[in-house]
């Protein structure tokens, strides 16, 4: 995939599943997301991951995974995002997930959903107000934003059904 000076980015394999658990719960400081990251897998909703790594090892992690709605357009879910706390703010967090991004356009998605922090996601094109016409469990919530793909993508209401994995264990 890329390089951006900052290591690889590259899909994710099963051996980096101990790393990515270990980035998440350290850059959460807790266990829900490295547990949403498990569950999404063991369900098969994850569309797919992706990690950064350079000489030291897998330092940053993005998933993606599939949203049940009521288009026959594919929408997907970015969440969860982590970076290793000592490589926070260095622009690895970025890079993953402009390519992710990339990767969802090219697998025909319409528009990404994320559950993120608003000063983050708008640099990447997200926007609470694309929103407005959709109705999710997280609607209203100024953390919920949406990228589209395709300058139709949000512009009618549109239902969606995230996996059973974000209600929690």
């Amino acid at each position: 995939m890329g390089d951006g000076g900052l290591g690889m980015i590259r899909p994710v394999r099963t051996t980096d599943h101990a790393d990515v658990r270990a980035i998440n719960l350290a850059a959460f400081g807790g266990a829900a997301e490295a547990d949403l990251v498990e569950r999404l897998r063991a369900d098969g909703d994850v569309v797919f991951e992706l990690v950064a790594e350079d000489q030291d090892g897998v330092f940053g992690h993005i998933l993606f995974s599939r949203l049940w709605t009521d288009s026959e357009h594919l929408y997907a879910a970015l969440a969860p995002m982590a970076v290793s706390p000592d490589r926070q703010r260095r622009g690895a967090g970025s890079d993953l997930v402009r390519s992710g991004l990339d990767l969802c356009k090219e697998f025909g998605a319409r528009g990404v959903l994320v559950l993120g922090h608003p000063d983050y996601y708008p640099r990447f094109g997200f926007s609470h107000a694309a929103t407005a016409l959709v109705k999710a469990p997280y609607s209203g919530s100024p953390a919920f934003m949406a990228r589209a793909f395709e300058d139709d993508a949000f512009a009618n209401p549109l239902m969606v059904a995230y996996p059973s994995a974000f209600a929690g264990p």
